[in-house]
C-alpha cells in the first residue's frame, strides 16, 4: 500500500517551503494542497482546527501541524539523507539555530523592520544586524550551518535565500552585503541554487507587491490609486 503523503501550503508563506524542501532531500514522494487562507478550506480545518494555518503535513490520515515540528517528524520518520547529525551538542545546536530563526531573525526583520519606520524601525534594524551578524559568526568556514550538506538550520533559515531581498527593497534598505557578511551571502547563494530548493520559490513580484500591502497598512497608509 502506498503511502499518503500530503503537505498543506498557502502560496506566499515561507514555512510550508521548509517542508517540502526536507522531503525533497529525503526523497519522499508527496502531493501539494494549496490553500488560501483568507478563506480555509474544511479540510484544513480539520486537519488543524488549532492553529488553523499551514504548513500541515499529512502522513497516512495523521496530521502534524507547525513547519519545525514537522521537520523533526520527518526526520524520524524517513532515515534516509539525515537533516541532524549523530552528536548530541551539534544536534542540539542545529535545533537552537533553527529555533533562532523564528524567535530573533524572522521576528527582527519582518515586525520590525519591514512593518516599522522612524525610531521603532531603527532599532529594529540594529537588533536584525545583530542577529545576523551571530549567523554569519556561525557559518564561518562552512557551506551550510551542519557543514556541508543542508540540515535542519539551513531549512529552518532557508527562507532568507530568498525574501530577504525582497524584504529589503519594500522597507528600501540593506541589511546584507558581500563586505559584511560574506559567509551568509555565500550560504544564502549555495542553499539557494541547490537542487531541492530551485524553483521551490512564490512569485517575486507577487510577494512584493503583497509585503507592500503589508507594510502600508501597519504604517497606517493607503496604496495610491
Amino acid at each position: 500500500m502506498a503511502e499518503e503523503v500530503k503537505v498543506f501550503r498557502s502560496w506566499s508563506s515561507p514555512f510550508p517551503l521548509r517542508v517540502i524542501w526536507a522531503l525533497r532531500l529525503k526523497g519522499v514522494k508527496f502531493d501539494v494542497i494549496c490553500e488560501d487562507l483568507f478563506n480555509k478550506s474544511p479540510l484544513l480545518l480539520q486537519y488543524n482546527p488549532v492553529g488553523k494555518k499551514v504548513p500541515v503535513l499529512v502522513h497516512n490520515g495523521k496530521a502534524i501541524c507547525e513547519s519545525l515540528v514537522i521537520l523533526e517528524y520527518i526526520e524520524e520518520t524517513w532515515k534516509q539523507t539525515p537533516l541532524l547529525p549523530e552528536d548530541p551538542y551539534q544536534k542540539a545546536n542545529a535545533r537552537f539555530w533553527a529555533k533562532f530563526s523564528d524567535d530573533k531573525v524572522l521576528q527582527s526583520i519582518k515586525w520590525d523592520v519591514l512593518l516599522k519606520e522612524g525610531k521603532e524601525q531603527e532599532e529594529g534594524i540594529l537588533a536584525s544586524l545583530q542577529n545576523l551578524r551571530y549567523l554569519e559568526e556561525e557559518l564561518r568556514g562552512k557551506k551550510f550551518f551542519g557543514g556541508e550538506a543542508i540540515g535542519l538550520a539551513d531549512l529552518a533559515l532557508g527562507w532568507l535565500a530568498y525574501y530577504l531581498n525582497i524584504f529589503e527593497e519594500v522597507a528600501g534598505l540593506k541589511l546584507v552585503d558581500q563586505e559584511s557578511f560574506p559567509s551568509l551571502v555565500a550560504w544564502m547563494q549555495d542553499f539557494a541554487n541547490a537542487p531541492v530548493v530551485h524553483g521551490s520559490w512564490p512569485d517575486k513580484d507577487k510577494l512584493a507587491e503583497k509585503f507592500v500591502a503589508m507594510r502600508e497598512a501597519s504604517l497606517g497608509k493607503e496604496t495610491p490609486k
